[in-house]
């Protein structure tokens, strides 16, 4: 089981959830699947029409940003922490 944390500007997109959990275990991509299969909405906060992470989404898998240890195919084990964190803008 993987559980994905989510900060606040995403949880309506998961009914309010903070954190789910996820069956999927392998690379980030098998996560990120299944969390599409449940939350579309979220999903497409998450990732492009391609399925690449859009660009201003911070992926971390156990503390690591996913995009320096191999991005979509970042391995994820038994019982990691994904947190999900959309970059923030402003001046």
């Amino acid at each position: 089981m993987v559980t994905v944390l989510l900060p606040g500007p995403l949880r309506g997109e998961a009914g309010g959830a903070s954190r789910l959990s996820i069956t999927a275990v392998g690379t980030l991509r098998a996560v990120l699947d299944e969390l599409a299969a449940h939350h579309p909405r979220l999903s497409r906060r998450i990732r492009d029409e391609r399925g690449e992470l859009r660009r201003y989404v911070n992926v971390f898998v156990d503390g690591e940003d996913c995009r320096h240890s191999g991005g979509l195919a970042t391995p994820v084990g038994d019982g990691a922490e994904v947190q999900v964190l959309p970059s923030v803008a402003g001046g």
